[in-house]
């Protein structure tokens, strides 16, 4: 019977010569349009073949393919892949959801650059071929107190390019505790693997003194390596080794330390959430010859890894193969750059970073827009189990893993329909909705939803309790 229904599906062509097709192609063009015919004859076909019975029941004989099927095949075909979504988790650097949000202008100098020719690499002063780092070393240099600065495309990039440049072929000394791993399998030994520097494991997971580092500083010792465990803490019986310590090791010995800060934390932010986390500003003025920190954290700005420090470190980096390799696009130099110069020029303006905004957000005023949200959504919908609870927020991104930030969200009840099936609602609406799921209840945690993103929640909210 299947075979039967298959030969009754129409061709290609069939369709297109439909009068109504001819508005489809004016308004898509005709290639478009086509290739929705065809993504709609296979959807039909597909339903067929998997004896999907409640499609054609509903959609009439086999063979007929209407105006809805082929505009929402239209839809579906039109529809970006990279998309905007509401991130109601209360994970502020939310790695899966692409991490900081740009601020309004970092935004607008992205749209700038963009738009035509810039002066990525021209000295426009000289009249002559310029570099791109330029743009925002002297910003990092103000800002930390570097005496250089260089820009690659990630933090993990930052990594392997101090490791290719500066101890390719020599020991690298790390102590165990601090061999981490981020997010999508980055491991530090991986990295010094591939950049071919050889690791010196020192100490042990829990406790690593001055002395181990010193019995393994050798002839061929290249580096001194640090890394902030940002995403994990040991507790109890511990013991690490200073900064200042570390750098006046490295000093007596010739062998430069440097520290891969990750999240990237500066001083100056005014966050009470993040009083506990290193700065890069704290890592320099210790003595360290390079730090390396990711600017899509705790920084606020765009995927960018950052290294500053000592002239000669940044010099030979910013000469290394690999450098090319690594580099910053202009789009995302110019909302870096934008990002840095407010934390140079104008740091009363912080509150304007997403990023900043929600870790200063108070919990009283999370707590009054939960509210608010509720009301509205009661008076939408009278019978609707909806209220906001206290709850805690996350710093995400790896960073602060013991710190949860106070916080309101509003619960909802999903009744019958159940939280599995509400949070896909949410999540396949437009535009999609990120929840958290706790005690078969929905959680929006409104800390991470921006004021101007609160009416899309609630028409998302509606529309998936009204489906």
């Amino acid at each position: 019977m299947n075979q039967d229904l298959l030969r009754t599906l129409p061709s290609v062509d069939e369709v297109v010569r439909q009068p109504w097709m001819q508005d489809v192609i004016r308004c898509a063009g005709r290639s478009l349009a086509v290739r929705a015919v065809q993504h709609a004859i296979a959807g039909r076909r597909a339903a067929l073949m998997a004896h999907d019975a409640s499609r054609t029941d509903t959609a009439g004989s086999a063979g007929e393919l209407d105006r809805t099927d082929v505009m929402a095949a239209l839809a579906q075909l039109s529809a970006a892949s990279l998309r905007p979504l509401i991130n109601a988790t209360g994970i502020i650097v939310h790695t899966n959801l692409g991490r900081a949000p740009l601020c309004e202008d970092a935004l607008q100098a992205v749209v700038r650059t963009a738009r035509g020719y810039s002066n990525l690499e021209f000295d426009i002063e000289q009249g002559a071929r310029g570099h791109r780092s330029a743009h925002i070393a002297d910003c990092v240099r103000r800002l930390c107190g570097a005496e250089a600065a260089f820009a690659v495309n990630n933090n993990a990039a930052a990594v392997l390019l101090c490791l290719s440049a500066l101890a390719h072929g020599r020991d690298v000394i790390v102590s165990r505790g601090e061999l981490v791993e981020i997010g999508g399998s980055f491991r530090i030994p991986d990295i010094m693997q591939q950049s071919g520097a050889r690791l010196v494991e020192v100490g042990t997971t829990n406790r690593t003194h001055v002395r181990d580092y010193r019995r393994a500083i050798s002839e061929n010792s290249a580096l001194i390596f640090k890394a902030h465990t940002s995403n994990y803490r040991i507790v109890g019986f511990t013991a690490g080794v200073a900064l200042t310590e570390l750098v006046a090791l490295g000093r007596e010995h010739g062998v430069p330390v440097v520290y891969d800060m990750g999240s990237g934390c500066m001083a100056g932010a005014g966050i009470d959430a993040l009083r506990d986390e290193p700065t890069v500003q704290d890592a320099l003025a210790a003595g360290v010859d390079l730090v390396m920190f990711s600017a899509d954290k705790l920084l606020g700005g765009p995927q960018a890894g950052l290294l500053a420090g000592r002239r000669a470190c940044v010099e030979t980096l910013e000469n290394h193969p690999l450098a090319r390799a690594l580099r910053l696009d202009k789009m995302t130099l110019a909302a870096l750059e934008q990002t840095l110069r407010m934390y140079v020029y104008t740091p009363e303006r912080l509150g304007e970073l997403p990023v900043v905004r929600m870790l200063r957000a108070a919990p009283e005023d999370v707590r009054r827009r939960a509210r608010s949200f509720v009301r509205r959504l009661k008076a939408a919908f009278p019978g609707c189990s909806a209220q906001a609870v206290p709850d805690v927020s996350q710093v995400g991104g790896g960073a602060c893993p013991l710190r949860d930030l106070p916080t309101w969200a509003v619960e909802l009840d999903p009744g019958e329909m159940g939280a599995p099936e509400l949070e896909r609602r949410l999540r396949r609406g437009s535009p999609a909705v990120v929840a958290r799921i706790k005690n078969d209840r929905i959680l929006l945690d409104l800390r991470t939803v921006s004021p101007g993103e609160t009416a899309l929640l609630f028409q998302a909210v509606r529309a998936a309790l009204a489906s």
